[in-house]
């Protein structure tokens, strides 16, 4: 599967190794991530994709406007 804007991803390495964020934006080699808690939609974190696990599931579009719905849609992962 390919990294798309939308796709929920587990972090592999760092810090934030084990939780799940929502990719809001990828280059190449990069993703922008964000959970809504700790990175939030206004200051996402730059990882590279080889650090991400990619999953099944897709966010809707609507669901990622705020960092509250997407806390909540990523609690499920959690």
């Amino acid at each position: 599967m390919e990294v798309t804007k939308g796709l929920v991803v587990k972090s592999k390495a760092g810090h934030d190794k084990g939780k799940f964020f929502v990719v809001l934006e990828f280059n190449g080699k990069y993703a922008s991530i964000c959970d809504g808690k700790r990175r939030k939609l206004d200051n996402p974190k730059n990882k590279k994709e080889k650090h991400l696990s990619k999953t099944t599931r897709k966010l809707d579009q609507n669901l990622m406007v705020s960092n509250r719905e997407i806390r909540k849609a990523l609690s499920q992962f959690q």
